[in-house]
């Protein structure tokens, strides 16, 4: 059954999210000041990005909700036991640095250009339809989806095959027709092969081994992959 779609994962993947958290949270902490327990702005950062981690896969287990891991990154991050409304005003001011530094990464717009005619596109996050729907519009892409499918509102996250079905179901196409681009080989292409999707990992980082991914090191090398290039369904050939 040929690919008829690409759904996309967003951060980290189309969104430099990793880029744009940390030179958000450097500006936020220059106006902060450094919390207690840290000897420099590189150990806060590296802090704040584990933490980050670490709540977001409670949330993602359905242990919190999405304002409850905000609230918990802001107390462990800062060691103190703030009352929600201090959590919440600390975490919106480090918003406000973090989205004027949101920017897509340079290979999308031209994957998306020459994917445009031949397939369909949607978006499947493990965030909430309220930040990825703005963060889309904000980039000037949201256009470019048909469908924007999270895990917040659908009640189930990746890589449960759950949240791929769905993301298929938005475009009213079977699994076998879709392909998943994402960011993470567990959460996102191992999820969406377990799902019965074609799973492609995008491996900026160059991490390499999962020989049994089908892997890109960038977008620039999707639109082969996707018209039928000869090694397509080898695993790790385009690393």
């Amino acid at each position: 059954m040929p690919i008829r779609a690409v759904i996309w994962d967003i951060d980290d993947t189309i969104f430099d999210y990793t880029g744009a958290d940390r030179v958000g949270m450097s500006k936020h902490l220059e106006q902060e000041g450094l919390p207690d327990g840290y000897d420099s702005v590189g150990q806060a950062l590296t802090a704040w990005r584990t933490i980050t981690d670490a709540h977001w896969a409670r949330f993602a287990a359905g242990e919190t909700d999405f304002q409850g891991q905000r609230r918990d990154r802001v107390r462990e991050f800062l060691s103190r036991a703030l009352e929600d409304v201090e959590a919440d005003h600390w975490f919106d001011r480090h918003v406000a640095h973090y989205e004027a530094a949101w920017s897509l990464f340079p290979d999308v717009l031209p994957a998306l250009d020459v994917l445009a005619d031949g397939f369909r596109h949607g978006v499947l996050s493990n965030s909430s339809i309220h930040n990825q729907d703005r963060k889309l519009r904000k980039l000037g892409v949201r256009d470019r989806f048909e469908a924007v499918v999270c895990a917040v509102e659908l009640g189930v996250s990746k890589p449960e095959a759950g949240a791929f079905h769905a993301a298929c179901e938005a475009l009213a196409l079977e699994p076998q027709e879709v392909a998943y681009v994402g960011n993470e080989p567990d959460i996102d292409a191992g999820g969406a092969v377990a799902a019965g999707l074609t799973g492609i990992w995008l491996d900026r980082d160059g991490r390499g081994g999962r020989p049994e991914l089908v892997r890109i090191s960038g977008l620039d090398q999707l639109p082969g992959l996707l018209a039928g290039n000869t090694r397509f369904g080898a695993p790790d050939t385009f690393g």
